[in-house]
């Protein structure tokens, strides 16, 4: 069954009554397009099959041979409907039950590659603790307090200095401590206040 052929038939008003025209060929084409475009389910099948029948109701008098055609055929339509929604909502639970499951097992999958991801974070974070803990071992062992007898051993060989040899050693320890100044003729050099001493420093005393 064609599209009503409006201008053919001279029905100047059709668009004017009609909203949504339908016709079997459209149908047809919309249940074989394979572009993305046709029906999604068969209930939207079912609807339009039933705006073909009301639509020549709707334009035709009701006492009309097309009106009286229109209507019996959409009340056998409806009989065999009703035949086919038992199978039909049968069916579509099936597939709502299919598309769950395969959300389910989507979102399953999303979360074991985020708890992956976890895993992953959670290991780099323990490596670099790791490797700061290390670090923080190399530091202390190479920067310590002056021990008692470190400091006899420093006092002891600054004193047996000349002038040019202890403005020399001096100049070393402010090269270890930016913050020493040396500005008057005695210098009064805190060994607690030298928190952290390299070995190689030490061992220029």
């Amino acid at each position: 069954m064609q599209p009503v052929d409006v201008k053919g038939l001279g029905l100047d008003d059709y668009y004017e009554v009609i909203d949504k025209p339908m016709d079997f060929s459209t149908i047809k084409n919309q249940m074989e397009a394979k572009d993305g475009t046709g029906y999604k389910n068969v209930r939207e099948i079912c609807a339009d099959v039933r705006l073909v029948f009301k639509n020549a109701m709707k334009y035709n008098a009701e006492k009309s041979d097309v009106h009286v055609m229109a209507k019996t055929l959409l009340a056998k339509f409806e009989e065999k409907w009703l035949q086919l929604l038992p199978k039909v909502t049968e069916e579509e639970k099936r597939r709502e039950e299919d598309e769950a499951e395969a959300q389910l097992d989507m979102q399953l999958a999303q979360e074991a590659a985020y708890a992956k991801i976890a895993r992953d974070i959670s290991n780099e974070v323990d490596e670099v603790d790791t490797n700061l803990e290390e670090l923080r071992e190399v530091v202390v062992q190479k920067c310590r307090k002056i021990s008692t007898e470190e400091k006899r051993s420093i006092g002891h060989a600054l004193a047996m200095l000349s002038p040019e040899d202890l403005s020399k050693a001096l100049e070393i320890v402010a090269q270890n401590n930016p913050s020493f100044l040396s500005v008057a003729e005695e210098v009064d050099l805190d060994m607690d206040a030298q928190v952290c001493i390299d070995p190689f420093l030490y061992s220029q005393f």
